[in-house]
Order: structure tokens, then C-alpha cells, then sequence
């Protein structure tokens, strides 16, 4: 079979696992061991609290300082079957395309990792592979952090991380942060009859995200001047809003759930001191009725960017992709938390982020071609 056959196979085992962030990824997990420990890899695996997700680590080659982690997530956002043209969760190939949640983002690259894994135990490599498998990327990426920290308990020291999200192969130098808040209002419910008799959580949140736009739009009329980014301010998105009980009903409670995505660390620092400005304003106002009522936020995730910088992972990507030229993006990955861990990173995998999180998402044949050719002339290299 060829390389890249397996790589369909694999591909195709690996979106049958429906890897939803709220859902565990064990079966995943014990997939991969199943596949890496027959070729002798030293596996590790750090847990979540629940013990119900795990990341996987493993170390193909000597076990000594250097060598580079591919690094992948494990989880996929939901789907929703009425939109999508077949089964979610079970691959489908047609049009030299393979479809099916989480094909591009991100298991297309896990899959050629995996593929590739015994031409890495085969090879006379100087220095080691890493195969990194994450969880709850999806969400504020919880689970790289838990990894990155057991790395460095160990004293195990890579020289570079490429992070497989989509980038149709072109290598990413640069990104966005990215900051997950939940804010939940807590009023006082009453009679609709006579409003001011409670405290609306629904009022007070729709204030709140009024405000956030008005942050938002203070933003984006004041971008850095050296911003790569498209758009080059930072942004500000509410995603979901929920609460109330009945339209006759003063809501008690509301829960909105946004995100930021920094150019700097500056306009972190503004947009969290006018927050915190804004929720103590709102909530003195809410306890002149109800002395309980509160505002609180909490941050769901809050991960780097990354930073374009001369780095031994951007030269070495340059000789090992066709196009050498590099790119910034809008969108987070896991590779601003490599960096910030004194590990250089870039962002380099198969396929087109437009399809991600989309019905009937896909990767081409073509592009897990280019991605294993790639993983092919890594070997080469690291046996040098």
C-alpha cells in the first residue's frame, strides 16, 4: 500500500472517532498507542482533571535533548448532521477529496504523522520526532499548556514545534492571541408588570456587549502600525447569549460568552482594565436593587500569539516546504504556547482553513500528498 493510502486509512479511522470537545478522547488516544507502540516509541500521557481526556506524547528516535514535535489536537467541534451531504463522522471519499469532521483540522495531519511513523522508527535519526496529540484545543487550548508543562518537568528540550493546522503547507511565522471569557449576570427575578422591581440579567448583559462593541470599535481605529494581520486590529466577538425564563419574567440570570484576539500584550492590558471598569459600574448599579446581584467573568483560555522571529523552526521549515515564503494569520493555534515555553514554533499543515468548522469539510488528496512529502524530507534530515 502506498504511503499515501495509509494515510486515507488512517485518516479514515481517526474521524470515526467523534473527538467533540465535550465528549472524551481515550478511544482516540488508546488508537495511537495501539499504532506507536509497537515501534518502540516512548508514549506519555497527561490527563484533565475529569481523567477523561489525554494528551500523547510520543518520542520516536534517541531519547536526548532537540528534535522536532509534530503537534496536532484531538478534538473537532460538533456537527450538525442535517447540514452536512453524508455522515459527519464517518470519512467519505470522492473528488479526490476526503470528507468528514475534523479532515482538515485536524486530523488530516495527525493521520500523516501516524502513517509516517514507521518510516520515522526505521530511519537512522540523529535526533528525535515527537508526535504531540492535544485536547480541548477547540476551547481555549486547555490541554497544550498540561503537555508543555510535563516537558519541561522532564527536562525534555525539542529545537522546534510545527503545529499542523491548515495552511494549505505555507509556513506561519505570526498569529493572533487568543482570549475566551464566560460572563454570567446574576439579577433579581420579578413580575414583568413592574420591571424595576428586579434586576434583568438579560438588560444588564445587552449593556454589556453594547460596551464590548464600543471597545471593539475603539480597536480596530487604532491597529499597530506594524500589524501583518488581516484585520490588523485586535478584535472583540460575542458568540452566544443566553438567559430568562418568559417574556412576563424579569430574567435573573444571562450568560454571554465572547472572545478577544490581541495583536499585543497592550491591548490585552486596555481592553481587560475596561472591562473591569465597565462590570464594576454595572454591578453597583444592579446592587442598589438586589445587594446579592453580581457580574463575574470568567476566562476560559487565554493562549499567546505568536511572533515572527528568526528561529530554528523557520529555517527549517524554509528547506523542507515548496514555498518557503511566510505568512501571518488571524486565527490561534497551539503554537504560541511552544513559543512562549522557549520552544520555536510555526504553523504548517495540510489543507484550507476556510472549511474548517464548516458542513461537509474536507481535505484534499494533494494535500496530504504535500504534507507526507514533507514529513518524508524532515526524516531525511534529522538523520543528518
Amino acid at each position: 500500500m502506498s504511503r499515501l493510502g495509509e494515510a486515507v486509512l488512517v485518516l479514515s479511522d481517526l474521524v470515526g472517532f467523534p473527538t467533540v470537545t465535550s465528549e472524551p478522547n481515550l478511544s482516540l488516544i488508546e488508537y495511537l498507542i495501539d499504532r506507536f507502540e509497537p515501534l518502540g516509541a516512548d508514549i506519555r500521557l497527561t490527563h484533565d482533571d475529569t481523567g477523561s481526556k489525554a494528551n500523547l506524547f510520543a518520542t520516536i528516535g534517541p531519547r536526548i535533548d532537540g528534535g522536532v514535535i509534530l503537534s496536532g489536537h484531538s478534538d473537532v467541534v460538533p456537527a450538525d448532521e442535517e447540514e452536512w451531504t453524508g455522515a459527519p463522522f464517518i470519512a467519505m471519499q470522492r473528488d479526490q477529496r476526503i470528507y468528514g469532521r475534523g479532515t482538515v483540522d485536524m486530523k488530516g495531519f495527525i493521520a500523516c504523522a501516524v502513517s509516517m511513523a514507521s518510516e520515522f522508527a526505521a530511519a537512522p535519526l540523529t535526533k528525535p520526532i515527537h508526535i504531540a496529540v492535544t485536547y480541548d484545543e477547540e476551547v481555549g487550548c486547555r490541554g497544550a499548556p498540561t503537555l508543555i508543562a510535563d516537558l519541561d518537568a522532564l527536562g525534555i528540550e525539542p529545537a522546534a514545534a510545527i503545529v499542523g493546522e491548515p495552511t494549505g503547507m505555507r509556513i506561519v511565522t505570526a498569529h493572533k492571541g487568543m482570549h475566551e471569557y464566560t460572563t454570567t449576570f446574576n439579577g433579581l427575578a420579578g413580575h414583568a408588570s413592574v420591571p424595576a422591581s428586579g434586576v434583568n440579567a438579560v438588560h444588564f448583559a445587552t449593556r454589556y456587549v453594547s460596551r464590548l462593541l464600543e471597545i471593539a470599535e475603539t480597536l480596530s481605529r487604532n491597529p499597530p502600525a506594524s500589524s501583518p494581520f488581516d484585520p490588523p486590529h485586535t478584535t472583540i466577538s460575542v458568540g452566544t447569549i443566553s438567559g430568562g425564563l418568559a417574556r412576563n419574567v424579569v430574567a435573573r440570570d444571562c450568560v454571554i460568552e465572547w472572545e478577544m484576539r490581541p495583536v499585543d500584550q497592550e491591548d490585552v492590558d486596555f481592553v481587560t482594565e475596561r472591562v473591569q471598569e465597565m462590570e464594576a459600574g454595572l454591578r453597583e448599579e444592579m446592587r442598589e436593587v438586589a445587594p446579592a446581584a453580581d457580574i463575574t467573568t470568567i476566562t476560559e483560555g487565554a493562549v499567546a500569539g505568536l511572533h515572527d522571529a528568526d528561529s530554528f523552526a523557520i529555517r527549517l521549515l524554509s528547506d523542507l516546504v515548496e514555498n518557503p515564503e511566510t505568512l501571518a494569520v488571524s486565527f490561534g493555534t497551539e503554537a504560541g504556547l511552544y513559543q512562549k515555553a522557549g520552544i520555536p514554533a510555526v504553523v504548517c499543515g495540510p489543507g484550507n482553513i476556510e472549511v474548517a468548522h464548516r458542513p461537509d469539510e474536507y481535505i484534499g488528496l494533494d494535500q496530504l500528498a504535500a504534507c507526507l512529502a514533507f514529513m518524508e524530507r524532515l526524516t531525511s534530515k534529522l538523520c543528518r
